[in-house]
């Protein structure tokens, strides 16, 4: 009965807190609705401390052993590591920390760039990396570069602000440095440092490779030989394929879903009726794209910025991907102290869902070609996103076990991974960036330390689920569904036996990936 008031309250918390924050986010300039992100930044610390104690009635219970058994086992060990996370002695910092974040997310959401005349939102420039015309992809990457240097003082000050109140909690909760903490913080149940370390070296030594020989064959079929950073985003030659427009993007999107099964058609109709969408890119509006949900409602949410590219797609791909699993486990036991539990599992439902809809492309991208055009420069951008993923890894891994790097030291760091995971790509030559400076707009490095490697982690699985449809699609998918509805309950790697796939932490697992998705990898006839 207790637990039972613990988590009407907790509903009512979390609900009325990603209201605020959706708010806040689709204009950062509100004054209330910034007040209201204010107070929750500073409140939120207070409140998991509140459910730390929570945690810890249930944890040292003498009757721990019988709620085991009626409520679930995993869910005690997701305790553990929330109070391994969490103490009052570092809630102040806390409250700085979302302080900080905050901080970085108005300035990104409020920067302004000046390209051939127009004062563009970052998602709109970035939108033009991936123009046909490679002065116009340069220049965009320039005004990129120049205007991030005009506040760079203030990336960098936060930057190091944020890794030294990391530190700081993190030492005083009896932690070397930050890494460990930041595994608590993520949830991470089924692996730890050293197997993300292995996945790493598998990485660099099995993806590497093909990934770096398949985009400079891609890059001299479009007559590229100095493959440039402003030339890693465009993969066809002409310009990537554009989808149809917003409207159209969206009528695609529920004929695709009614197709798919009746759950799906059932969920896009719920989205759509219920306006669970902001995807137009506008000045102070969060930069990214995420999905939420607000649990008392049973209402899962998107935020994105479309900006005419073929990521427009991916926001009713990706993006409702987790929102379709919010939809699916909304019913579940333990869905709101579990939820889908880790990010690898939620990325696999979002990352997966972008490849079950291959079969639908055409309806997207309705000229001639372009939907299989799209297939291939998803399928590469997918494999390549692996060493771009883990090198983020990496370099947060370098950055908290030194903390007291200068920004110098920082870019330096970024400097020699991407030559280390991206040995294809020459930074030089673009004002700021080529110091290293890229991943200052990656803002999962600023917001969410640690969160990058379950993109790659999932990417695996993602893969294994479009070689599976590729086979018998109605059995793929279903096994999809059966994944996404348990939410929580089971260990990522546990889904991943139960789905007939293979973990990427095993032996040549990486090798055996590349070599079976390498041949969906071949140009159609562009």
């Amino acid at each position: 009965n207790a637990r039972e008031d613990y988590l009407r309250l907790y509903s009512e918390y979390h609900t009325m807190s990603a209201l605020a924050y959706m708010r806040y986010s689709v204009n950062t300039a509100d004054e209330f609705y910034s007040a209201e992100n204010d107070y929750y930044d500073e409140a939120s610390p207070a409140v998991h401390s509140l459910i730390a104690d929570y945690a810890a009635a249930l944890l040292d219970s003498p009757f721990r052993a019988e709620l085991e058994r009626e409520l679930s086992p995993l869910l005690f060990r997701s305790m553990e590591l929330q109070r391994k996370a969490i103490s009052p002695v570092i809630v102040d910092d806390m409250v700085e920390e979302n302080r900080l974040i905050s901080e970085y997310s108005k300035l990104m959401a409020g920067m302004e760039f000046d390209f051939r005349g127009e004062k563009l939102p970052r998602p709109a420039l970035l939108g033009y990396l991936k123009d046909s015309d490679r002065t116009t992809r340069r220049e965009a990457m320039e005004c990129l570069g120049t205007t991030l240097e005009k506040n760079s003082a203030e990336l960098d000050r936060i930057f190091d602000a944020l890794v030294h109140v990391r530190d700081r909690m993190a030492k005083k909760l009896g932690y070397d440095n930050f890494i460990e903490l930041g595994y608590c913080r993520m949830n991470r149940l089924c692996y730890g440092r050293q197997e993300v370390a292995e996945f790493r070296q598998n990485v660099l030594r099995d993806i590497v490779p093909a990934v770096s020989a398949l985009r400079t064959e891609n890059a001299k079929r479009m007559g590229i030989e100095d493959y440039k950073l402003y030339d890693n985003e465009v993969l066809i030659p002409g310009g990537d394929p554009r989808p149809c427009g917003k409207d159209g993007i969206f009528a695609a999107a529920r004929e695709m879903y009614h197709a798919m099964s009746q759950e799906t058609g059932e969920f896009i109709d719920m989205m759509l009726e219920n306006e669970a969408f902001d995807v137009d890119s506008r000045r102070n509006k969060w930069g990214g794209g995420y999905c939420t949900e607000f649990v008392k409602y049973r209402q899962p949410f998107i935020l994105a910025n479309f900006n005419g590219t073929s990521g427009d797609v991916d926001v009713v791909t990706h993006e409702a991907g987790h929102a379709l699993n919010a939809y699916l486990i909304a019913d579940n036991r333990f869905a709101l102290e579990l939820g889908c539990g880790g990010m690898e599992t939620a990325e696999t439902h979002s990352m997966s869902m972008e490849f079950f809809a291959w079969p639908y492309l055409d309806a997207f991208f309705p000229k001639a070609g372009d939907a299989q055009r799209y297939r291939f420069q998803h399928a590469l951008d997918a494999l390549s996103f692996l060493p771009y993923g883990t090198m983020v890894d990496e370099f947060q891994h370098r950055i908290y076990a030194e903390p007291d790097l200068t920004p110098a030291g920082r870019n330096a760091v970024w400097l020699e991974l991407e030559a280390k995971y991206r040995p294809h790509i020459d930074q030089r030559g673009i004002p700021y960036l080529e110091r290293g400076t890229r991943w200052q707009y990656q803002m999962h490095i600023y917001e969410t330390p640690f969160y990058y490697i379950d993109y790659c982690l999932a990417q695996t699985a993602a893969f294994q689920f479009l070689l599976a449809s590729q086979d018998d699609y109605d059995s793929a998918f279903a096994r999809y569904l059966h994944l996404s509805e348990q939410g929580g309950e089971k260990l990522w790697t546990e889904l991943l036996t139960e789905a007939g796939f293979r973990s990427p932490f095993a032996p040549g697992a990486l090798a055996q990936l590349a070599a079976q998705v390498e041949p969906l990898i071949r140009p159609p006839n562009i």
